[in-house]
């Protein structure tokens, strides 16, 4: 007999943040699934009501006060073992009233650059994720005979705003030349403050100061991390298995497509913000999206719980 189809679960949450920045967590009582884990408070969306009106309507049982709701951050699918989950999350700067516990929860206001600290569900781990980490994961075209120009429009993008970058040249990843260039991008990106790793390369990331991006192909032959911890590590997935295994191995986030078509993938099968979001259910890791994309789908990839997107030429001068 086939399995009974899980039951869909609409919880709406809110990340409440106080005039000093930080952001309130609400702790699982004992009792509940995923007892003793942190998360943002929130509750389920019941039938009639909007997400606002469930939201307003929650953090007034759970925390007494009434809050105005603000603009969306992310929508996160996700799959438990017994439900579907969509997690629909909002913004909360404003409020009357002081939150206390009125459910024997407790409660935490937290720095942001400490949220990693807690222990969440899966559904909430993305959502630390995109508080945190940059929204457009730039990834290099092959550099042309003129490096100058090459490193002159890394650095235009870096300069706009750009603060995390794949170094990508499948064409020299063997030529000295790479090797020398990927050492002067790396010292632009850090110059900058931005994130950087090296395409596939985990001796040339080493070498460079880099984290690493690893190819779907890749994922297979690494039992373990390949990087120490706090170098970032990365992965291309186009399935839920690689999804798992780049989850498995310990990676910081992933990429995943193609989404939409695109030039450099003409005629390929493409996922669709449907499949996307079907895949995003399987793991907890951040996503970005690839494919096609610009960064006015921005707001569309959070709808279907991508941390932002990644491309090339949209995101290089």
């Amino acid at each position: 007999m086939p399995s009974p189809p899980l039951r869909f679960i609409h919880v709406v949450a809110a990340v409440i943040t106080d005039p000093r920045g930080r952001i309130l967590l609400s702790r699982r009582r004992d009792g509940r699934d995923l007892a003793g884990l942190w998360e943002f408070p929130g509750g389920k969306r019941e039938r009639g009501e909007t997400p606002e009106q469930a939201l307003q309507r929650e953090l007034q049982e759970e925390l007494g006060i009434r809050v105005d709701v603000g603009e969306a951050l992310i929508n996160v699918p996700q799959r438990y073992p017994d439900k579907r989950l969509h997690l629909d999350v909002r913004l909360v700067t404003a409020w009357q009233g002081t939150p206390r516990g009125l459910e024997g929860q407790a409660l935490a206001w937290v720095a942001p650059e400490k949220l990693p600290r807690y222990a969440m569900p899966p559904a909430d781990q993305p959502v630390v994720a995109v508080l945190l980490q940059p929204d457009r994961y730039l990834v290099t075209p092959e550099p042309g005979a003129d490096d100058g120009a090459w490193l002159g429009a890394l650095t235009t993008a870096l300069a706009g705003g750009i603060r995390r970058v794949q170094l990508r040249a499948p064409g020299l990843a063997t030529q000295p030349r790479w090797r020398r260039l990927a050492a002067q991008a790396v010292a632009l990106c850090q110059a900058a403050g931005a994130e950087v790793l090296v395409n596939a390369d985990v001796e040339l990331a080493g070498e460079v100061g880099a984290g690493v991006h690893l190819r779907a192909a890749q994922l297979a032959q690494h039992t373990a991390r390949p990087l120490p911890a706090g170098v970032p590590v990365a992965a291309s997935c186009h399935d839920a298995e690689e999804l798992q295994a780049a989850q498995a191995l310990g990676c910081d986030f992933a990429v995943l497509g193609s989404v939409l078509p695109s030039a450099s993938h003409a005629g390929a099968s493409t996922l669709g913000w449907d499949g996307f979001a079907a895949l995003r259910e399987s793991v907890s890791l951040p996503l970005y999206a690839i494919g096609g994309l610009t960064p006015a789908h921005l707001p569309h990839a959070r709808q279907h719980g991508a941390q932002g997107i990644a491309a090339i030429g949209s995101l290089l001068p």
